[in-house]
């Protein structure tokens, strides 16, 4: 079983959520890092998954509607993770930390995680 590898979309990205993520061994990457700045919801769900990436992202609407399309395709996607901007950082890093804690890559292919689903009980 694969450790979740995420990919923050331009939604998601924040350098102090990398550098908290990095600092708890998380394998992060920025879409800046990524060299994929200004590219399409597609694109960028396509790239994550080339790249055994889950994405990361706010874009609740259109990532959910590109998961229902590609599944109801038969295609593959790595996983999608959505998340709110109403979280503070650290709630974003913790809620991010359970899932990865909880899930092995193979777990998130073709799924989606709602971080508002992973919060403390």
């Amino acid at each position: 079983m694969s450790i979740i590898r995420l990919y923050l979309d331009e939604d998601a990205e924040s350098n102090a959520l990398l550098e908290a993520l990095r600092a708890r061994s998380v394998d992060v990457i920025s879409v800046a890092q990524a060299e994929m700045l200004s590219r399409s919801d597609e694109e960028q769900l396509q790239w994550a998954s080339e790249n055994k990436r889950v994405i990361y992202s706010f874009n609740i609407r259109d990532y959910y509607r590109l998961h229902t399309i590609l599944v109801a395709q038969g295609k593959f996607h790595a996983g999608i993770i959505l998340g709110q901007q109403y979280y503070e950082i650290g709630e974003q890093m913790r809620r991010l930390l359970r899932i990865i804690a909880a899930k092995s890559a193979e777990d998130m292919q073709n799924q989606v995680e709602f971080l508002s689903s992973w919060g403390e009980e």
